[in-house]
């Protein structure tokens, strides 16, 4: 599987980079090819071609997904890149894991229409550097993707269960 991490962060080094950084990291373990690139919200995106599972990731600032990661989505050439690719979606963010999923998580997937989604994950503040619920994402996400790849189905996107702890 090659796989690469779209985010978006305020800070360097923060909470949200630090769990990039072990998601990636745990992919790699797993036999994973992984690269990693915050969003711009007019970069070219033609590289995500590469891939076969695009991650995409960022913080909830003011009740919004971080803007560059929702920019990209909306005035780039991102949503036409990840067509037809396996998507997997995580937030960080305070808010209770309910209100994540039915305020912040569809912020992203109204853009999303038509892909394969094949995890999702909201990340509380206590969670963000704990090994065994980022593994159980991790997890998910190479599980899904074998699944997909060799059923090669094309269910609709949000079929599949949130990751729970």
């Amino acid at each position: 599987m090659r796989a690469i991490i779209l985010y978006d962060s305020k800070t360097s080094g923060g909470s949200t980079d630090r769990l990039i950084d072990t998601i990636g990291r745990k992919l790699a373990e797993s036999g994973a090819y992984v690269e990693k690139a915050k969003c711009k919200s007019t970069a070219d995106y033609s590289f995500v071609k590469d891939f076969d599972v695009v991650i995409m990731g960022a913080p909830i600032y003011y009740l919004l997904v971080a803007s560059e990661l929702l920019g990209a989505l909306l005035q780039s050439n991102l949503k036409s890149c990840i067509q037809g690719k396996k998507i997997a979606l995580f937030l960080t963010c305070g808010s209770p894991e309910l209100m994540a999923n039915l305020l912040y998580l569809p912020q992203l997937k109204l853009n999303l229409i038509g892909s394969t989604i094949i995890a999702e994950k909201i990340f509380a503040p206590d969670q963000l550097s704990d090994p065994a619920v980022i593994g159980k994402f991790v997890d998910a996400v190479n599980e899904a993707y074998r699944k997909e790849d060799s059923e090669e189905t094309n269910e609709p996107a949000g079929s599949l269960p949130t990751v729970q702890e």
